[in-house]
């Protein structure tokens, strides 16, 4: 790589970047996007390739892929694939630490070859539907928290899950939520995850034990939500490369161990008038606003038909159950565990909805950008939301649908919603997913083997 190309890229990166090449080469650049499952998909190149080139190509069926790698090929005018024009967005480009050699990766814009952005590519439904935010003078804002499992190595699918070993010798344990010692069974694998997290210059607000056997939920600061985003694409590959290095496996499933909680990705969620700065959810006096009470109102509207995006595989409603800390309603509350739509106590300047239906399984892109559009839909239909519910909403009935077959049909048949999201983007996820469910309908279970083999 020439001094001057060398130059030229190390100005284009990000602080945390330049510090981390100061005094090495680039050995090698990661060139990703996220597809529809939130998996990595790209290029790897010399540094000094990247250095030189500025974009490259990829087919758009990486969007049509399942999750078991078959094609939805049904939903392309001619299964011609066409190639995509990707160009590195460098404000995204951040070390990858547990590399032997020294990378980089780098997240990137996709367009197609007339320069219009990809309409069912994730990372561009969720900045579509900031942009009808900021159309309107609006900021949306978001905090996400991960939760997820470290569990024993898993090499058959035959086999139950289990969770990991600790320190101790002894499995770790369920029932144990923000013990400090269930945490530090598993510690080395935390301490390689706030190391990473520091080179990679992402920012952790917290880790605690969560209530599953070897259960962890990891909290992210508030901000901007394609930046959130792009944060937990990234600490998901991280973190299961940190699982990794000490014979544990990191899954984000929904609900991958029977008997024990399901793993969520809940969103906080507020808006910022661009203008003045302040919390349109909160008047000056510190009281809510006509806002506030209409983002809960469209969420309580339109989230049903964007579960499908929230609970995106058939293992995704094995969460949906009562007492798991898991919604099984659309009701809201303040304060209110039980409900599907939280309020923390909070400042009025804080003032913001919790939407606790997101599992962890989803793809953050999608996951942000439908729960956004929700709000957006009841912000601008000044959709109004029902009483606050004040008791344990488990004993309410449920208002979400049970499996991935219903969902589905509901995010067809709701149009404005799919008028945000993109028509686009909505007909592919649809297609893909349709077609992931009935291949799934073709596995025998060994519950069916056990109940029905002998007794039907």
């Amino acid at each position: 790589m020439s001094s001057n190309s060398v130059a030229d890229l190390l100005e284009k990166l990000p602080e945390v970047s330049r510090a981390y090449l100061e005094g090495r080469a680039i050995d090698e650049v990661e060139c990703i996007v996220a597809d529809l499952a939130g998996i990595a998909r790209g290029k790897a190149m010399p540094g000094g390739k990247f250095a030189r080139q500025p974009f490259f190509y990829l087919p758009n069926s990486i969007f049509f892929q399942t999750i078991t790698g078959d094609w939805a090929d049904s939903v392309a005018d001619g299964f011609t694939e066409p190639d995509m024009v990707l160009r590195p967005d460098f404000d995204t480009a951040t070390p990858a630490p547990w590399t032997a050699d020294t990378t980089l990766q780098v997240i990137h814009d996709i367009n197609d070859q007339k320069g219009d952005p990809v309409p069912f590519a994730p990372r561009n439904v969720l900045k579509r539907v900031v942009d009808l935010y900021r159309a309107r003078g609006w900021e949306p804002i978001v905090a996400p928290e991960m939760e997820f499992y470290l569990v024993a190595p898993n090499t058959d699918p035959a086999r139950e899950i289990e969770p990991p070993m600790g320190r101790s010798g002894r499995r770790a344990a369920a029932r144990q939520a923000y013990s400090m010692s269930a945490v530090d069974e598993y510690g080395k694998v935390i301490d390689d995850i706030y190391d990473f997290a520091e080179i990679m210059g992402l920012e952790i607000d917290g880790i605690l034990q969560e209530g599953g056997a070897g259960q962890i939920e990891l909290n992210l600061r508030h901000g901007d939500p394609v930046k959130l985003a792009d944060e937990m694409f990234f600490f998901k590959r991280m973190i299961r490369e940190a699982a990794l290095r000490h014979d544990t496996y990191a899954t984000f499933m929904a609900k991958p161990i029977e008997g024990e909680p399901g793993s969520a990705m809940h969103i906080h969620q507020s808006v910022v008038d661009i203008k003045t700065g302040e919390n349109i959810f909160s008047n000056a006096d510190g009281s809510e606003t006509p806002e506030f009470l209409h983002f809960i109102g469209g969420m309580q509207r339109n989230l049903p038909a964007v579960v499908a995006l929230l609970a995106p595989y058939v293992n995704s409603y094995r969460r949906y159950v009562p007492d798991f800390a898991a919604p099984i309603n659309l009701e809201w509350g303040r304060d209110n565990r039980t409900t599907g739509l939280r309020v923390p106590v909070s400042e009025p300047s804080a003032r913001r909805v919790e939407n606790r239906l997101p599992g962890m399984d989803c793809n953050p892109y999608l996951g942000i950008a439908a729960s956004l559009a929700c709000g957006l839909v009841g912000l601008l239909e000044k959709t109004d939301p029902s009483d606050p519910f004040a008791g344990d909403a488990y004993q309410m009935q449920s208002g979400v649908p049970r499996g991935l077959g219903d969902a589905l049909g509901l995010l067809r048949a709701n149009t404005t919603i799919q008028q945000v999201l993109g028509e686009e983007f909505c007909r592919v996820y649809s297609a893909v997913k349709e077609l992931e469910y009935n291949e799934f309908l073709q596995v025998i279970s060994p519950w069916e083997r056990e109940h029905l083999l002998l007794n039907v």
